[in-house]
């Protein structure tokens, strides 16, 4: 997140949240499960870690490549599963200025405190006019370039 932050500055918003998760991002707004980012309007800059799910996935992956494409997202930084196989990811790394491949798993932390042992590998995809400062922040998660 401090990456993202040096980015970004500061994240308006966060749609794929909740309360704890917000208490570490420090999103200006950012929805829950119970306020559905899928049915609300997004803008301005966007910290997207979407629920990995099969069927919410590619719903909140073609809700910000739409808000990007109307230009309402002016930057966004994605943390997803490396699935390039996917049309969800497809959907996503078409509209790419940048990507980080992080060495090694992202391990999650869940509410409760929890840490999650991820079965793949992820992604850091960054839409937005700045690609060179994404991947000076990034890199040193893993290897990547600009699309």
């Amino acid at each position: 997140i401090d990456a993202a932050r040096v980015v970004l500055g500061d994240i308006d918003l966060d749609p794929a949240s909740s309360d704890e998760a917000n208490a570490v991002v420090g999103a200006r707004r950012y929805y829950t499960a119970q306020s559905d980012g899928l049915r609300q309007q997004w803008a301005g800059r966007v910290w997207l870690n979407p629920p990995y799910a099969s069927e919410l996935i590619g719903k909140f992956a073609d809700k910000l490549a739409s808000h990007v494409e109307d230009g309402s997202v002016t930057s966004a930084i994605v943390l997803v599963n490396n699935a390039t196989e996917t049309a969800w990811f497809e959907r996503i790394a078409v509209l790419a200025d940048a990507v980080v491949f992080p060495r090694g798993r992202v391990r999650f932390w869940e509410p409760g405190g929890a840490i999650s042992a991820p079965l793949q590998g992820q992604a850091v995809i960054y839409i937005g006019p700045s690609p060179v400062k994404f991947l000076a922040a990034f890199r040193r998660f893993g290897w990547g370039g600009t699309l």
